[in-house]
């Protein structure tokens, strides 16, 4: 799931770690979301795309794939 999202994480080199540190959120909920297990808030939906990716769609990276 979430293949574009993992792409760009990938090119910019950055991991779920990363940004549950960066953001403060649990690890095991971002993993949850990540893997489809749990529904994405849209407001960490928002903080994802405007600390790491300002110039990409929401649609764009949470697009289920």
């Amino acid at each position: 799931m979430y293949e574009n999202l993992k792409a760009e994480m990938g090119r910019i080199g950055i991991t779920i770690m990363d940004i549950s540190r960066d953001l403060n959120y649990v690890y095991e909920t971002l993993r949850n979301k990540f893997n489809g297990n749990t529904d994405w808030q849209r407001s960490e939906m928002f903080a994802i795309k405007n600390k790491y990716f300002p110039s990409k769609s929401i649609e764009y990276l949470f697009q289920k794939k």
